[in-house]
């Protein structure tokens, strides 16, 4: 008899620490270096969706207590979260010296004639496999930003933490 085989019985794709670092170095030579930088943290270090970002509004982050509001997409509920201080200071960054203003409350906004906030998942994901051939890091089969949730779900695993807790 055959055996059969999970769909997904390999590890997921994953970047290594260096990796990382050689895709946050890179971010700085795109259209948007700040911006870019922004998003790349908030999926490298919180795992965030592409959804979750899209969905982010300046008014979800508590700049005094170091949290951030994360409406998740998948259960339609709200989780707030610690903003790592790299990320807070590169989203910090973003807003005072890179962002347009007077467009309204959503936090990404794209670099298109005229400027408009990002609406779709593609856009981040495209963004993510730009920095990546920028970085010199090869393109996989999976290789957009939801390689980089991997990543942080792998960096737990690794240091200790159970796949419930990962989930969770």
């Amino acid at each position: 008899p055959r055996t059969r085989l999970a769909a997904h019985a390999s590890l997921p794709r994953h970047l290594s620490t260096d990796q990382i670092t050689q895709l946050l170095h890179a971010a700085k030579s795109g259209k948007a270096p700040r911006r870019d930088r922004a998003i790349l943290l908030l999926l490298v270090r919180l795992g965030l969706r592409c959804a979750e970002i899209l969905a982010l509004s300046i008014d979800d982050i508590d700049w005094q207590a170091g949290l951030i509001r994360v409406h998740i997409g998948k259960s339609h509920r709200e989780r707030v979260l610690p903003l790592p201080q790299e990320a807070g200071t590169a989203l910090a960054d973003y807003i005072q010296n890179e962002r347009p203003s007077g467009l309204g409350r959503a936090m990404f906004i794209g670099v298109n004639n005229p400027p408009s906030p990002i609406h779709t998942a593609p856009a981040i994901t495209q963004m993510v496999k730009r920095t990546l051939v920028r970085a010199g890091i090869p393109l996989g089969r999976l290789s957009g930003a939801h390689m980089l949730r991997h990543t942080v779900a792998s960096r737990l695993v690794n240091s200790g933490a159970s796949f419930s807790e990962v989930a969770d």
